[in-house]
C-alpha cells in the first residue's frame, strides 16, 4: 500500500493545480492524504478549504492542527488510511466470490463477517506500507517546521512497531527553483538521516504543491516500474486471501 502524506499550509500558487494532481495520484492507486498547519484569517481559511479538495480528490484524509498536535495526527491518519485501504480490498474480494454487486462485509452471516474482521485486523497489522511525506517548506511554514521534524520521528518509530514492512521517503517543495521538488529521503526505515534533513532546507516564498506532487507521483512508478523492491506487493495481491473464510 502506497501513501503520499502531504504537510502544508496550503495555498499553492505554482504550477497545476493539486487538487488536479491528487486526483492523479488516486487513479494511480496512491493514496493522499493532507495534514494542514494553517494560520488564523482570511489566508488560513484559503488554505484549509484548498486542504480538504486535496485530501478528497486523492481519495484520502485531511485534517487542520495546532504544531502540537501534529505527531498524532500523522500517526492517526497513516493508520486510518491503511484500515480504509484494506476495508475496499476486502470488499472487492467479498464481491468476486460471492458473485454479487451489492456485498458488504455487514451483510455477512455473523460468524463469517467474524472472520473477516479478524483477517482484516491481521492485515492492517502486517500488510507493506510505504508511505511518502511530502513537506511543504514554503517560507510561511519555517515557524512550524521543529513540529514537522518531530512529527516524522515518532511516525517511524511508530510503523517501526507494525509487523508488516513499513518505509518511508520523505520530499519537500519548493526547491531551489520555484518549481523544485527535492527527495531528501529515498525509502528507508533508518530514523538515523532524520535530523539531518531539515538542517538543509531552505525555506522559500513560493508554493508549487500540484508539481510536487506529481514529482513523488513520478518517483513512487518508477519505483513500481524498476521493481527495486520485489517484496512489496500492490493491492490487488492481497487478492485470494480471503477465500479460505467466506465459502
Amino acid at each position: 500500500m502506497k501513501q503520499i502524506l502531504l504537510i502544508t499550509d496550503g495555498c499553492s500558487n505554482v504550477g497545476v493545480s493539486p487538487i488536479v494532481a491528487a486526483a492523479h495520484a488516486r487513479e494511480e492507486g496512491i493514496t493522499v492524504n493532507v495534514v494542514g498547519v494553517v494560520d488564523q484569517g482570511a489566508i488560513g481559511e484559503l488554505g484549509a478549504a484548498e486542504i480538504a479538495q486535496i485530501a478528497k480528490a486523492g481519495g484520502g484524509m485531511d485534517r487542520i492542527v495546532q504544531p502540537h498536535q501534529l505527531s498524532q495526527t500523522i500517526q492517526m491518519m497513516t493508520r486510518k488510511t491503511v484500515v480504509q485501504t484494506i476495508h475496499q480490498v476486502v470488499e472487492r474480494e467479498l464481491r468476486q466470490i460471492l458473485h454479487t454487486d451489492a456485498t458488504h462485509i455487514e451483510d455477512l452471516p455473523p460468524q463469517q463477517r467474524s472472520e473477516v474482521v479478524k483477517v482484516m485486523d491481521e492485515l492492517t497489522e502486517t500488510s507493506e506500507l510505504q508511505v511518502a511525506l511530502l513537506i511543504d517548506a514554503s517560507a510561511s511554514m519555517k515557524p512550524k517546521l521543529q513540529a514537522v521534524e518531530e512529527a516524522i520521528r515518532d511516525l517511524m518509530l511508530s510503523l517501526q512497531a507494525r509487523q508488516g514492512k513499513s518505509e518511508i521517503a520523505v520530499f519537500h517543495f519548493p526547491g531551489r527553483a520555484s518549481d523544485e521538488t527535492v527527495m531528501d529521503l529515498d525509502w528507508t526505515q533508518d530514523l538515523s538521516g532524520v535530523g539531518s534533513l531539515f538542517r538543509r532546507m531552505q525555506m522559500r516564498g513560493a508554493t508549487p504543491t500540484g508539481p510536487a506532487i506529481y514529482k513523488v507521483i513520478e518517483f513512487i512508478q518508477y519505483d513500481r516500474m524498476v521493481g527495486s523492491d520485489p517484496g512489496f506487493r500492490n493491492q490487488s495481491e492481497t487478492d485470494g486471501m480471503l477465500g479460505d473464510y467466506v465459502v
